[in-house]
């Protein structure tokens, strides 16, 4: 197919995946299930982290987490104490294991405690063209208080190289509108030409496939390459072509 071809063909499957049922299957889900902002940036902010694997078993341990959490994530957050901490023990995702999930909820209290919260810490000039210096001063507040270093694997870098899959998944929910009543659109300080799709092997496949890509990695470089092309696609909204590259894998088996 010629450029002009692949963007159309792009642009009729994410129009075709982008919908209320896509949320049936999805880990977004979760964060659909409050209404409160902070209860869904928190929500959302850690299904996102442990979103790798297998679907079903990420949104069941998505599920167990919130209960844990008195389905009220915002106010365990800021009101936990150490036996609230010590109901955690027996939580575990793959190697996300109860240890970190005592560190995050620790260092979330920090954030919304002294830095303003989770948006907060994600500003951004809206002049810069993506959001890897972002990601990455995230990372350096979120383990700025004490940590296994262990701890951090859980939180990638682009600057590091890293395509950062989860949190430019996380940023997706947040960010873009919520006018197909997928995501969010609750942090304005973020302008959605600014996303990076969430990368990882399916998307990749399918992006390669359609020469939106030649780097065989999964990275940051495969991620800014994709990015440069998607963003000619549709520079106001270039991640909405996450749908379409989810889709055409997921349920269409494109590679």
């Amino acid at each position: 197919m010629k450029r002009f071809e692949i963007k159309s063909f792009l642009d009729d499957k994410a129009f075709e995946y982008e919908s209320p049922l896509f949320i049936n299957e999805d880990p977004i889900q979760i964060p659909h299930k409050f209404s409160k902002k902070e209860d869904i940036e928190i929500s959302g902010f850690l299904t996102a982290i442990i979103s790798w694997g297998n679907r079903k078993i990420i949104i069941k341990n998505a599920n167990s987490l919130m209960n844990l959490m008195d389905n009220s994530p915002f106010d365990f957050i800021l009101n936990h104490n150490k036996n609230d901490l010590n109901t955690l023990n027996k939580f575990v995702h793959r190697t996300f294991n109860n240890q970190d999930l005592c560190f995050f909820i620790k260092s979330l209290y920090n954030i919304y405690k002294n830095n303003g919260g989770l948006e907060n810490v994600f500003k951004t000039n809206k002049e810069f063209k993506n959001l890897n210096h972002v990601i990455h001063n995230f990372k350096n507040i979120f383990f700025s208080i004490p940590h296994q270093k262990r701890t951090e694997k859980h939180i990638s870098d682009p600057l590091k190289g890293s395509a950062a899959k989860r949190i430019n998944m996380f940023l997706r929910w947040m960010v873009r509108s919520p006018k197909k009543g997928v995501d969010f659109g609750l942090w304005k300080n973020i302008d959605s030409g600014q996303l990076s799709c969430p990368l990882d092997i399916h998307s990749g496949r399918v992006a390669r496939s359609l020469s939106l890509i030649k780097r065989k990695q999964n990275d940051n470089l495969a991620l800014m390459e994709l990015d440069s092309i998607l963003r000619k696609f549709d520079y106001r909204d270039p991640v909405k072509y996450d749908f379409a590259l989810f889709g055409l894998s997921k349920y269409e088996k494109f590679h």
